[in-house]
């Protein structure tokens, strides 16, 4: 199903021209019909959204999913710890904790890797068109500016989406031991399961620190990639 999202500077201009509002509500209905991501560039472009613009706006929706995701998985680990201290009380309320950590961790995780092929989609549209206007330019001194500036983009798009990779990853396995762990303790309400989850803690809390970390760096990069392009 296709879904649109008004852009951020779209969304937040009051004055906008209201002949632009008419043109841009037609070219949208248009855009349902075709659900084609080239549609949707054109669409904006005529309303002076550029890839550019948008690039900006889907890698800092990535920083934020990156965070909540950094956010839900410390919470399921702090979680899990607390039930290994468990000391008595009724066990099943805190699996209900514990499953619904991991749901929402899981629905982040999701998030995340949504928001990752957003920013492919967009990007390849992006070096595509610039490519292309590049080899449009007569002035050699000019085409050569443009050219290393095209080059140096790339370099830090690839750091970035590597990086965001590289910690997307990491969520997997982390994911995996906590649903096994939910599920583990769904079978076996009571004491003797929750000493049994205490030899995978360590292996756990490992594995939560290197994810966090990986998605600290993610998110450094996201802010220095658009930092470079609103230069």
């Amino acid at each position: 199903m296709f879904i649109f999202k008004l852009p951020n500077q779209l969304s937040t201009y009051s004055h906008f021209n209201p002949k632009l509002w008419a043109k841009f509500a037609v070219m949208m209905s248009l855009l349902v019909l075709t659900s084609c991501s080239s549609a949707y560039y054109s669409a904006m472009e005529q309303v002076g959204i550029h890839k550019r613009d948008i690039m900006v706006d889907r890698v800092e929706e990535a920083k934020e999913s990156q965070q909540e995701a950094q956010e839900k998985f410390a919470s399921a680990l702090a979680e899990m710890t607390a039930l290994i201290r468990f000391d008595g009380g009724e066990l099943k309320a805190q699996y209900q904790v514990i499953k619904a950590q991991y749901e929402q961790s899981q629905e982040a995780a999701d998030l995340v890797t949504l928001r990752i092929e957003k920013i492919e989609d967009v990007s390849d549209a992006l070096f595509t068109e610039w490519q292309e206007e590049i080899g449009q330019i007569s002035n050699a001194n000019l085409k050569r500016q443009s050219l290393t500036k095209f080059k140096a983009t790339q370099r830090r798009y690839k750091t970035l989406i590597d990086s965001m990779y590289k910690a997307e990853s990491k969520m997997a396995p982390v994911l995996t031991a906590l649903k096994d762990n939910t599920l583990f303790l769904k079978h076996n309400l009571n004491a003797q399961a929750v000493g049994a989850l205490q030899g995978e803690m360590l292996s756990i809390k490992k594995d939560v620190s290197i994810l966090l970390k990986e998605m600290s760096a993610a998110i450094e990069q996201s802010q220095k990639f658009i930092d470079m392009l609103e230069k």
